[in-house]
């Protein structure tokens, strides 16, 4: 709760000959100064008022006034200077200020008026942006969203058909690493059974070469034996003949013969056995040989198909690969390309979000400059009704004006001097005081105390 208090010392004296009063100062808790005018029977009294945009109300008093009050002790303002100033020059000074007051009314109602059409305006200007519709853009940003989790999805599927792929390459890989090892193990024996054909090749090479010094040694025991049968025979053809008791003698040819056939069966027998021998084994060779032969074609076929499915495998692989990458740089461009579409739409939307509270800002500037000048004119509205009422005569006594939390106050007296002959004249001053107690702007309570001092001089 504010308490105020202010005190008016008004003093007012009688001339003879003349209505001449004169209005002393009012002193309040804010910042006003009011000198004081007189003429005639009726008094005025006007004040300078310190408004809240920094402006002072110019004084009532006409330019050629003459005004020069001092301040003596506790007596207040005393009548030390005359006015030059007759009530029609004072009225027509007053109404010249009070056209100015209205013609700057008029251009504060007119600036008003301006203010409110450029906001009109620019609401309209502004209006499409803030009813800007970013459906369409959710939209495309949604197809987007769709078109990437598609390309993602055929992406896995490329993966997953690549991974098979290559499992199904790792399969192939390792059936060919098996016959490749059977290959092996195959050629291996085929290298051993060509090792034991060379044997047996060299086996029989021996055995013909035997077949053959038995063959020569044969022919020369033939040959022997035909140059002892024609010794004998020659022999036996002589007219000599001996006769001998003696055992009966050795028949050679018979032996020979006998010998010779003995070696023949063996030569005959050994001969068989060799080829009988030789003919096995080279029956078992050939049915082995032509049963590796037969598993080297089917491996061979075997490793030819499984060549030209891996070459398949790998053109299909690398054509993969490289729709792979295809597709991947695609996608990164797309993503590209959305990101920045993305970025540029979040940066204008980022300048339209700035421009509006720009605007926003701008608009609460020009508000608070619309309502600080609305204050101002209903202050200047308020002080030309209250000069209004004291040109008409209607401030009476402790009649009072209040802004905001101080209020200031204006009094004014009139009284008639006495039309006398005499020169005594009379002097009356009055002290009034005013409390008033505000709370939140208004006025709770108000007191006037009231003392009057007459002097005679």
């Amino acid at each position: 709760m504010a308490s105020k208090y202010y005190a008016q010392t008004v003093s007012s004296g009688s001339v003879k000959g003349g209505g001449l009063t004169r209005i002393a100062s009012v002193h309040s808790g804010g910042s006003c100064r009011v000198p004081s005018l007189a003429f005639g029977s009726r008094s005025v009294s006007s004040s300078s008022i310190k408004l809240g945009c920094g402006n002072y109300m110019p004084s009532i008093c006409p330019p050629n006034a003459s005004f020069a009050p001092f301040l003596s002790g506790n007596n207040g303002w005393h009548d030390e200077g005359i006015l030059n100033c007759n009530e029609k020059e004072l009225m027509q000074c007053l109404n010249d200020r009070l056209a100015n007051y209205l013609e700057r009314v008029r251009c504060l109602e007119q600036d008003n008026a301006n203010l409110e059409c450029k906001i009109r305006e620019w609401h309209e200007c502004q209006a499409p942006y803030e009813s800007t519709d970013f459906h369409s853009h959710y939209k495309i940003i949604e197809e987007l969203q769709h078109q990437i989790l598609c390309a993602k999805t055929e992406n896995a599927r490329l993966v997953l058909e690549i991974d098979n792929a290559r499992l199904a390459a790792d399969d192939f890989r390792t059936k060919y690493e098996t016959e490749l090892a059977l290959r092996q193990c195959v050629e291996s024996d085929i290298h051993g059974l060509r090792k034991i054909l060379d044997e047996m090749t060299l086996c029989r090479a021996d055995l013909e070469a035997q077949l053959e010094s038995h063959k020569e040694e044969l022919l020369c025991l033939k040959k022997n034996h035909e140059e002892e049968l024609k010794s004998f025979r020659g022999a036996s053809s002589g007219d000599v003949s001996v006769e001998m008791d003696a055992a009966p003698g050795v028949d050679l040819t018979k032996l020979l013969n006998s010998m010779r056939s003995q070696y023949e069966e063996l030569a005959e027998k050994n001969r068989q056995e060799a080829e009988d021998q030789f003919n096995k084994q080279v029956g078992a060779l050939r049915q082995e040989i032509s049963a590796n032969v037969d598993q080297l074609s089917t491996g061979k076929t075997e490793i030819t198909d499984l060549r030209r499915t891996l070459q398949g495998l790998e053109l299909e692989l690398q054509a993969q690969l490289a729709m792979k990458q295809s597709l991947e740089g695609t996608l990164a461009e797309t993503e590209r390309n959305y990101c920045d579409q993305l970025a540029q739409i979040q940066s204008q939307i980022a300048g339209l979000e700035e421009q509006l509270l720009q605007l926003r800002a701008d608009m609460e500037n020009q508000n608070s400059d619309y309502q600080h000048l609305l204050g101002i004119k209903t202050r200047l509205e308020q002080e030309i009704e209250t000069y209004r009422r004291l040109l008409d005569g209607e401030g009476g006594f402790g009649s009072g004006v209040s802004y905001g939390s101080t209020s200031y106050g204006s009094t004014s007296y009139g009284s008639t001097g006495s039309g006398g002959s005499g020169t005594e004249s009379k002097k009356t001053r009055k002290i009034k005081t005013v409390v008033e107690e505000i709370v939140d702007g208004r006025v709770v309570s108000s007191q006037v105390k009231s003392v009057e001092e007459k002097q005679a001089t």
